[in-house]
């Protein structure tokens, strides 16, 4: 029946019953950014503090060079999920004054490398702005994509650009995904940050 199916029968029952009020969907959340005048219901600080508890998995976002760029883009990222099976989609979320958001925009495609246990470094390299972050770092082209594929990532995941969607002071960026694979070892451990530092 599926998930429709079946809030449409349990609704067609809830109408049947004798005496119960009507039955009526829920109007749709209003989907916007929070305005300059409304305030913030949590001190950041304190917001950053307790959310730092939450261990996170760590990745580099790569797009391809886009015409008239000397270089490929990327960043380091932490908010990253997958999202739907089918179709298959994954998630990331970007800060909307990043700098290098508009060059993966430009791009329309990017690569999800997935970074494992002592790759802190190279996570930290991408971090920066401003500097030209593939400087030594041997990578080649992701299938689809031609996005860079990091050597020695524990996974990469070739994407499209499906959607973009507003989150406060983040865009949620949905990727459909195009190709994608593991490293060979089953029992390498993932790099994780924690409470402001890598485990």
């Amino acid at each position: 029946m599926g998930h429709a199916g079946a809030a449409a029968a349990a609704v067609r029952y809830l109408r049947s019953v004798p005496g119960a009020r009507p039955v009526e969907a829920l109007p749709r959340p209003e989907l916007r950014c929070v305005r300059a005048d409304e305030r913030a219901p949590v001190d950041p600080t304190e917001f950053r503090r307790v959310l730092g508890n939450f261990a996170t998995g760590v990745t580099v976002i790569t797009a391809p060079a886009a015409e008239g760029e000397p270089s490929p883009a990327g960043f380091a990222c932490q908010s990253f999920s997958s999202l739907s099976l089918d179709p298959p989609l994954v998630c990331f979320m970007v800060g909307r004054t990043s700098a290098t958001w508009p060059r993966i925009a430009r791009a329309g495609v990017f690569c999800v490398n997935v970074l494992g246990a002592g790759q802190g470094e190279l996570c930290r390299a991408f971090a920066v702005s401003g500097a030209d972050k593939f400087t030594g770092v041997p990578y080649d082209a992701a299938p689809v994509s031609g996005s860079p594929r990091l050597a020695d990532a524990a996974a990469w995941i070739d994407c499209t650009v499906h959607a973009v969607h507003t989150g406060g002071d983040h865009l949620i960026v949905v990727g459909r995904v195009t190709a994608l694979g593991a490293a060979d070892d089953p029992d390498r451990a993932p790099l994780l940050f924690h409470r402001g530092r890598f485990l």
